[in-house]
């Protein structure tokens, strides 16, 4: 059986699940060993636009090619910006190997106005989460995703879906070549 081997630039548990089974679904004939690695983002521990939640996953990205030898290397982001529409939260995920790299980007989930208020005023939105549905660490659960959809989404879900579709580049190199 092949092996392949992922760094994820996260030690959150939520998501080196996401990542692993995201691999493990693209790949059922490969041996997945998915290990999470502490890196620095670069950005606010509460990325406020989604140029800065994008640069904290390419930073988080390029701090484990440069620490580690893998053949994937991964990172998901998780963010809040405003819209047109209203305050939003998201993610994005880096997937790099030493040829290529993918940028992919979760859908939005809609934010109460008092967690984007509280979010304003320098609050993270975990905690906000917490206060709010009596919780404990839900950014290591299912996350304001979770909490927000009844448990019918959660934060894993959402990094799942985004990281599929972030690999498309790498599943079909030659339709993606210059």
């Amino acid at each position: 059986m092949q092996k392949l081997s992922i760094v994820v630039g996260s030690t959150n548990p939520v998501k080196v699940a996401a990542v692993s089974g995201a691999f493990e679904a693209l790949f059922p004939d490969y041996q997945i060993s998915c290990q999470g690695m502490s890196a620095a983002s670069g950005v606010a521990d509460q990325p406020m636009s989604e140029a800065d939640t994008r640069l904290g996953a390419i930073n988080r990205v390029e701090a484990c090619q440069a620490a580690v030898e893998a053949d994937f290397y991964v990172a998901a982001e998780g963010g809040v910006d405003s819209f047109i529409d209203g305050p939003a939260t998201f993610a994005y995920v880096v997937i790099a190997n030493n040829q290529q790299r993918s940028v992919g980007r979760s859908a939005n989930l809609p934010l109460p106005q008092t967690v984007w208020q509280a979010l304003l005023q320098g609050q993270e939105l975990g905690p906000v989460m917490d206060r709010l549905f009596g919780e404990i660490n839900i950014k290591h659960k299912g996350g304001a995703i979770g909490l927000l959809t009844n448990g019918r989404e959660t934060r894993q879900s959402a990094y799942h879906q985004a990281l599929v579709l972030a690999m498309a580049p790498f599943l079909h190199a030659s339709l993606y070549a210059c």
